[in-house]
């Protein structure tokens, strides 16, 4: 395995976490536990996040441990050891050995943490660990009442990204773009949501990706669920099909909504809503300005969306009405437009560091090498009952995403290469089909 940075770049991210710790600290990074689906069936295994950002190891088992007892830093990461027996059934594992090309001072076997870890914590007065992760760790710290968890010192440093992240989440990004295509080219009346899924997640394994977070394939109706994923229903002559899917490159996530008609033709209600939604899309996604409060991507968007259902004769009040409390957006256009308008990504698809609505118009201010989405929508359910769903626009969701890079210079959307214009799209859905 070839680790995705310089040995340099997670050494710094240590030394900047480490400045922030008082003395006498240790800190316990665990990875994630295998979970199991039935029986002995594990689920496809992905590490924790913040042990891949603090030294990139990928498998099971492992324990990134740093302490200065000694009154200087010092790091070791503890891996399962080889195991012929296990391996000739599992694959070949890294091992202590090979382990010790990570960015540490020194490796051990798993089967030392425990050891190591009771004797550290007894010395310590600040234990930083993250609990709910590791159970061999929760175990093992159970009992105290002295522990603080570090999310809130690495959280704001993983919001900025560095070059060779973007580079990465750019990459991304292309795949997805990509995969999208493909599914808008093997689109036609009649196709299975279970079709375009794999079609989409088939590109991405092509590519040596794989998802980010499961594939929302929601034709009709279904394209009204926000998080719609059951992708086992077939999409009709004449209905939009809501896609809403990404993928992931050495951790880092790619997030892309793209909604088409799977005939291939908008209908003029259809291209009334899709254009309304991207015309607040690029409205946000002009708001993704260095300097700029978070709220303000979100007022963007909604300012454009309110006006237009107040045109299209969806909502009858003055724009301010309809947009209600400026802080909480709590008018009636929320009845269409149920979500934020995006979140920050990165190594979770929906990344940490905040930036999500509900937030009482606080939240980070857009900085160079943020990365984040935009993603209005516009959802008309016919089978809601708490709202009066116009007639003309009943069984119609649209959302339209994308993944933008804050610089000094102004938003860089990673995915411009995925088509979203009416006359691009209708050019490309069927032709491979």
């Amino acid at each position: 395995m070839v680790l995705p940075f310089k040995s340099s770049e997670y050494i710094n991210r240590q030394e900047r976490l480490f400045a922030e710790l008082p003395e006498s600290s240790v800190l316990i990074i665990p990875t994630n536990d295998r979970k199991f689906r039935s029986n002995d069936v594990g689920y496809p295994y992905r590490a924790n996040s913040y042990i891949l950002y603090l030294c990139g190891w990928e498998e099971p088992e492992g324990v990134f441990v740093a302490n200065n007892k000694s009154g200087s830093w010092e790091t070791i990461l503890f891996v399962p050891p080889r195991d012929t027996k296990k391996e000739i059934w599992e694959g070949k594992r890294i091992g202590v050995d090979g382990a010790t090309t990570w960015p540490v001072n020194a490796t051990d076997s798993i089967e030392s943490a425990e050891s190591y870890i009771s004797e550290y914590i007894s010395d310590s007065h600040n234990i930083f660990t993250t609990l709910g992760v590791s159970s061999i760790i929760d175990d093992m710290l159970n009992n105290r009442d002295d522990i603080t968890d570090p999310r809130a010192i690495l959280d704001p440093m993983r919001r900025i990204k560095s070059s060779r992240e973007i580079e990465h989440m750019q990459e991304a990004a292309r795949i997805g773009s990509e995969a999208h295509i493909r599914a808008m080219e093997v689109a036609l009346p009649g196709i299975g949501e279970w079709r375009i899924q794999s079609a989409i997640e088939g590109y991405f394994m092509d590519c040596k990706s794989q998802w980010s977070y499961p594939s929302i394939v929601g034709g009709g109706e279904n394209g009204t669920i926000l998080h719609y994923n059951t992708n086992m229903s077939e999409v009709n002559d004449g209905e939009l099909v809501l896609v809403d899917a990404g993928c992931e490159v050495h951790g880092y996530a790619s997030d892309i909504t793209r909604t088409w008609p799977v005939n291939g033709k908008f209908t003029d209600p259809q291209k009334e809503i899709y254009e309304l939604v991207l015309k607040a899309e690029l409205a946000g996604i002009e708001a993704c300005q260095n300097g700029s409060t978070w709220v303000s991507i979100h007022t963007a968007t909604s300012q454009v969306l309110a006006a237009g259902l107040i045109e299209l004769g969806v909502l009858d009040c003055t724009l301010d009405e309809a947009i209600g409390d400026p802080v909480k957006f709590d008018g009636p256009y929320r009845n269409f437009f149920m979500h934020g308008t995006g979140h920050f990504l990165g190594l979770d698809v929906h990344d940490v560091g905040g930036g999500r609505q509900g937030d009482d118009g606080k939240g980070p201010i857009l900085e160079p090498g943020m990365v984040l989405t935009v993603e209005p929508g516009l959802y008309f359910g016919g089978w809601r009952t708490d709202v009066e769903i116009p007639e003309r626009y009943s069984g119609i969701g649209i959302r339209i995403e994308d993944d933008i890079l804050i610089t000094e210079e102004g938003p860089v959307v990673l995915s411009s290469s995925c088509p979203k214009e009416i006359q691009e799209i209708e050019m490309i859905v069927g032709t491979g089909a």
